[in-house]
């Protein structure tokens, strides 16, 4: 019985806090076109990926479009000089966006998705007490979808919104049987027990809303507002034992129940203000500035419930546990600039090459961490690069245009240094950095 007790114990909450996941948009952009612009387009966005950056770019387009894509990122972050191990990001994404009209007003739906290719949901958990990258550490590994819906009232006004829904797990554990207590001679052992367990495990949806607005006074020049909403994922686990417990001279009934809860990722708040201006022909330039409302964000630390009912005497019984001391994270919120940049050559009339660069800036909403938690995480500078090939009508059974693009992305995070107040801390001070490199391809299809 003690070994099942601890089984159980083990599998809800051996490991106290969960890594600080988001969805792969926020981490990664979505879409080849828009990573490469740094994420700014939130007033130049009319593909798929406007589900993510600004939904009312939906009503903007100018025909229905299919795209579909794979992205792939590689982490080398270390700590401590020791690579911190943490799985690459891959997936596939893409979406469509279909337009309309009721009334002569124009309308569009949209659905944009990431699936990751290994699994559709991921829960980890890990020991506050050591160093971890909390805003990276799997934050990725999500099914993400959002569907959207738009509407162009007036030729210098869209406006749309809708719903993003995300995978979170939920589970259960039960043990049923007979355990055997060993005796002191050794003629019996904890092995001779008869147990049988069943796990269960279940994906629930999450979702949260966002809205836009795209103001576009000229050709020239357009400005954006979008808001995103706010998102927890927890991750919640049950374990029963039920059975009988040997003591040699007497068998007893026993039952034991455990409840734990564990914020497995958190989704933040978000006000995105953009720009885009096309100051000579072919050439636009964007600026977008995130407001990110990290200070929402809750303590990681796992909460587990336990009950025992068994008359045995205490000595051999397991201990009881107590719960996980819980400590406010005090995340900053955070403004992150981005600024896109994209020329498109034509060498020929019915063909384009554009050429697109960006860059982020993320300051990390991770205070110092002199105290009891350790989050290593740093400023994150993040440098895109694009191209990609645009044929205009390439024949008459598509009379559109197709579409491939290409993307490429640095991320950069500065070394950091943490100094512990105690001299008697256990974990002692440390040092955090490394590099993100992510990159990805997107085939699209527009029909007018």
């Amino acid at each position: 019985m003690r070994r099942a007790a601890a089984a159980a114990v083990l599998l809800a909450g051996a490991a106290l806090a969960a890594p600080v996941r988001a969805n792969p948009a926020d981490t990664f952009g979505l879409g080849s076109r828009s990573t490469a612009l740094g994420g700014a387009v939130s007033a130049d966005v009319h593909d798929f990926s406007a589900g993510y950056y600004n939904p009312s770019g939906l009503a903007l387009a100018g025909g229905t479009d299919l795209s579909l894509g794979y992205m792939y990122v590689s982490h080398q972050l270390r700590l401590n000089g020791h690579d911190s191990q943490i799985d690459p990001v891959r997936g596939l994404m893409g979406g469509i966006v279909a337009p309309g009209s009721v009334a002569k007003i124009p309308f569009a739906f949209g659905i944009a998705t990431h699936v990751p290719d290994e699994r559709l949901s991921r829960a980890r958990t890990v020991d506050p007490s050591v160093p971890v990258w909390m805003l990276y550490d799997n934050r990725s590994q999500l099914l993400y979808l959002t569907a959207n819906l738009a509407i162009r009232p007036f030729k210098w006004l869209a406006v749309g919104g809708g719903m993003t829904f995300l995978a979170a797990t939920k589970g259960s554990f039960d043990i049923s049987g007979t355990a055997v207590l060993p005796d002191t001679l050794g003629k019996r052992s904890e092995y001779d027990s008869r147990l049988r367990h069943e796990v269960d495990a279940d994906l629930t949806a999450v979702r949260y809303p966002e809205f836009g607005v795209t103001i576009l006074p000229s050709d020239r020049f357009s400005a954006a507002l979008v808001y995103r909403g706010q998102a927890e994922l927890n991750l919640a686990i049950d374990a029963k034992l039920k059975g009988k417990v040997d003591a040699g001279l007497v068998t007893v009934p026993a039952q034991y129940a455990l409840e734990s809860q564990t914020l497995d990722a958190f989704i933040p708040r978000q006000v995105v203000l953009g720009t885009s201006t096309q100051p000579v022909e072919r050439l636009r330039v964007n600026l977008d500035v995130v407001w990110v409302q990290w200070s929402a964000y809750k303590s990681p630390v796992s909460y587990s419930v336990t009950s025992l009912d068994v008359p045995l005497p205490k000595s051999l019984l397991p201990p009881a546990t107590k719960p996980s001391a819980r400590t406010a994270p005090g995340f900053l919120d955070r403004f992150v600039p981005r600024v896109g940049v994209e020329y498109r050559f034509e060498p020929l009339q019915k063909l384009e090459l554009p050429v697109r660069a960006g860059y982020a800036f993320e300051r990390s909403p991770v205070p110092d961490q002199t105290g009891t938690t350790n989050f290593a995480d740093t400023d994150r500078h993040i440098l895109s690069l694009g191209t990609g090939v645009v044929l205009d009508h390439p024949g008459a059974v598509l009379p559109g245009n197709l579409r491939f693009d290409v993307d490429a992305q640095l991320s950069i995070l500065p070394t950091r240094v943490t100094l512990k107040d105690s001299p008697a801390d256990f974990t002692g001070d440390y040092h955090a950095g490394g590099t993100i490199l992510a990159g990805g391809a997107t085939l699209s299809v527009g029909f007018k």
